[in-house]
């Protein structure tokens, strides 16, 4: 992105600049895209993160060069995030190993705790 490094919150004009859209277009999108929310300001500006501007390109991608509806576009984002999902998802086994790493890690700051008990008195 060619926006300022180290930047966490970008304004409408910002991302407008950066993605060749109109503001009212952005904020058209986000009553058509659940997924696009930026958060406000105490103002009630939008500030938009890195995520908001992905997926605005995103958007645009399907909208613009792949020629989408709004409806389209909307099912494919829902896809796409459904695959994401169950890619990221951890498995019951998963569950389990964390379950094991953070019982242990708790064993380890108890045994320490006493250690550190038994040299303060």
């Amino acid at each position: 992105m060619s926006m300022a490094a180290g930047k966490r919150y970008f304004s409408i004009r910002e991302v407008c600049d950066e993605t060749g859209l109109e503001q009212h277009v952005l904020r058209y999108w986000e009553t058509e895209f659940p997924g696009l929310r930026p958060k406000k300001n105490r103002a009630g500006n939008r500030a938009y993160r890195d995520k908001d501007i992905s997926l605005i390109k995103t958007i645009k991608q399907l909208l613009y060069d792949e020629q989408y509806t709004i409806q389209g576009a909307r099912k494919k984002l829902a896809s796409k995030r459904e695959e994401h999902d169950s890619e990221v998802q951890p498995t019951f086994f998963d569950n389990i190993d964390i379950q094991e790493k953070i019982s242990a890690i708790r064993q380890d700051l108890l045994k320490l705790k006493k250690e550190m008990d038994d040299i303060i008195v």
